[in-house]
């Protein structure tokens, strides 16, 4: 791809697309000891990045192809994005969306003007009624990553933090499909080839590494991630090049260092993001500099805020136990007057609290004089919990860790 491409992109989105600020990171710069900052994507229109692409690849439309209207597959964010920049351009948007969507990007998506049909358990199955659809009715696809324009339109990121961070060394990019790490790419080591790329894929759906070792896009079997949006099983033909000729690395992340990304970009920087846009925070909070490659300055790019607040909620109860914040435990005492205080005596000592406690007698391995609790307490981080476990075994319980 050219850079002339990626700057009439950026010519053509001025107008409508926010510039999304660069923030610094104290924390994450005294983790890595690298001056560390966050393009904050999940700030922009429809709050991801996806607009970008979409509304460059519909406002280059032919005016026949625009009379046809246009069509995506999407569980979330490339929905909006489509919805939205067709509604901006006056153009007759449908997407397809599986059946288990979050309601709110559902209502968002309808929200920004587009017909939307629930088919299918996966993207992949609203993908093929997708297809059928433009088939159909002449309607243009809208492809989430894999094309040229979305490319170029995802590459205005990149140019945006050349401006906003001029000396930046390294960039951390969450990686899916790969159009938006293909663009930030082509668009810097166009005007910085020093400049290291790194993408980030969640371990348990991650397409890249297999692919660039191969030389070719290639399928995974299956995959499963609480990260929807970089939930790709194979990468854009389209991306693969500029992805293979211009990315430095890509690495991996757990799902427990999703969780803690995300639980520390609500908790240190006021920012709401989804467990796909916290890949790149992720990696520099797990991966060593070394690992990473990393030169400073880095910026890493938080790609999206779109999270259904039910989820919200369940990952943030994942990062607080990842973090060692929370601690569940299984504890079988006597039945008899005063044995409860006793145990709840040993977490008040060692300064946690209670969130929560379930008192069993109906447990089928427990003797008649026996007693099951379940505590969910709240600890002052790994330390703390570490403490509490020696505490317990050191007053005479036996203890069982919540799985």
């Amino acid at each position: 791809m050219h850079i002339d491409q990626i700057h009439a992109a950026r010519e053509l989105l001025a107008p409508v697309m926010r510039r999304t600020p660069v923030v610094a990171s104290r924390v994450l710069s005294e983790l890595t000891g690298f001056d560390v900052h966050l393009k904050c994507e999940n700030l922009q229109r429809t709050g991801s990045f996806k607009p970008r692409g979409a509304f460059n690849r519909i406002a280059n439309l032919s005016e026949p192809e625009r009379a046809a209207g246009v069509v995506a597959a999407s569980a979330g964010n490339h929905a909006q994005g489509v919805a939205w920049a067709a509604s901006e351009l006056g153009i007759e948007s449908t997407v397809f969306m599986p059946t288990g969507v979050p309601l709110p990007k559902l209502v968002a998506t309808k929200a920004y003007g587009a017909h939307v049909h629930l088919i299918g358990s996966t993207v992949d199955e609203a993908l093929v009624a997708a297809r059928e659809f433009a088939d159909r009715t002449g309607a243009v696809l809208v492809h989430p990553f894999d094309h040229d324009d979305v490319v170029a339109g995802q590459g205005t990121v990149g140019l945006e933090i050349l401006d906003q961070l001029p000396d930046v060394g390294t960039i951390v990019v969450p990686t899916g499909g790969g159009g938006l790490i293909a663009g930030i790419a082509a668009a810097v080591k166009a005007i910085r080839p020093d400049v290291r790329i790194v993408g980030v894929q969640a371990a348990s759906a991650a397409a890249w590494p297999a692919s660039l070792a191969a030389g070719k896009p290639i399928a995974l079997a299956s995959m499963s991630t609480m990260a929807d949006g970089i939930a790709v099983g194979q990468p854009g033909a389209v991306p693969f090049v500029e992805v293979a000729a211009y990315v430095d690395a890509v690495v991996t992340v757990s799902e427990d260092a999703l969780s803690k990304a995300l639980l520390l970009c609500l908790e240190r920087a006021k920012l709401v993001v989804e467990p796909a846009g916290v890949a790149a925070v992720a990696a520099l909070m797990t991966c060593t500099p070394a690992e990473l490659g990393l030169t400073g300055p880095v910026c890493a790019v938080l790609s999206g805020g779109n999270i259904d607040p039910l989820l919200l909620t369940h990952v943030i109860s994942h990062g607080l136990r990842a973090a060692g914040r929370f601690l569940g435990v299984h504890v079988t005492i006597a039945d008899r007057p005063g044995a409860l205080v006793s145990l709840l005596e040993v977490v008040r000592a060692n300064g946690a609290s209670v969130v929560d406690v379930i008192h069993s007698r109906t447990g089928a391995e427990l003797a008649v004089d026996e007693v099951e609790v379940f505590l969910t307490v709240e600890t002052r981080g790994p330390d703390n919990k570490a403490e509490l476990l020696a505490a317990f075994d050191s007053a005479g319980y036996t203890v069982r860790l919540q799985n």
